[in-house]
């Protein structure tokens, strides 16, 4: 298994649930943390928590839809780390309404958070790691990739699409050392269902930790090996089969 010290992480959506956990655990195996979040005080408290601790972690305020601030914010990063080893495409958004009640901004917006984003973000840093001849770019998809139900096109929509560029993204960058993954993760006791769904039972869904430590594990093996895609589910999921 490859080592993980001393590895530089970008991840969006850094401040709560996954993108924290994810954040925690890279953190743990010596990763230096970047917290990338729109919300900079949630990003600061997690680097914060991350730093009492020993850890390694920088927070970033980050809008991932305003294509400048990305580019500026991973300008940044090269210019105090030097490298981004792996980026963590883990924002995510949604409008849980049905086709007709679903307003095209709500569309757009959705869409520009779960697919445009990742493209963006990944279309800048490809470059630099096939110059430094390796690297890893993780999508956090869903199982809505993978089946559908009702009142989630626009989710469903964003991450099938997510897997399809995240497969793409893997044949493109193999033959330069480069590697991608499609994380499928079940539902989580994360703030992105709880929040929206309270009469949701928790005892069908999973620690983040869980899927953050399935992350850490692909993100280890070692340089010959890649896994393009793995799913990570609750073993009471109601929402898979």
């Amino acid at each position: 298994m490859q080592m993980l010290s001393g590895k530089v992480a970008l991840v969006t959506g850094g401040g709560r649930g996954l993108g924290a956990a994810i954040c925690e655990t890279l953190a743990e195996a010596g990763v230096v943390a970047i917290v990338a979040d729109i919300q900079a005080e949630l990003a600061e408290q997690v680097a914060r928590d991350l730093c009492d601790r020993g850890l390694e972690a920088v927070a970033l305020p980050l809008d991932i839809t305003n294509d400048a601030q990305v580019e500026t914010t991973i300008q940044k990063i090269v210019d105090q780390h030097g490298k981004i080893d792996f980026l963590i495409n883990n924002a995510g958004a949604d409008v849980t309404l049905s086709v007709e009640e679903l307003s095209i901004a709500d569309w757009d917006k959705v869409m520009s958070v779960n697919l445009r984003a990742p493209f963006v973000l990944s279309k800048l840093i490809l470059p630099l790691m096939k110059q430094q001849g390796s690297g890893h770019i993780v999508n956090i998809s869903s199982t809505a990739s993978k089946r559908t139900w009702a009142n989630a096109s626009v989710y469903h929509s964003s991450k099938w699409g997510l897997m399809g560029l995240s497969h793409s993204l893997h044949v493109e960058g193999r033959p330069h050392g480069v590697k991608v993954t499609a994380v499928v993760a079940g539902g989580m006791r994360t703030p992105f269902l709880l929040d929206r769904f309270p009469d949701i039972d928790p005892n069908v869904l999973q620690d983040p930790k869980n899927v953050a430590d399935t992350v850490r594990y692909v993100l280890m093996q070692p340089a010959e090996t890649v896994i393009p895609e793995v799913m990570v589910i609750p073993i009471r999921e109601t929402s898979w089969p």
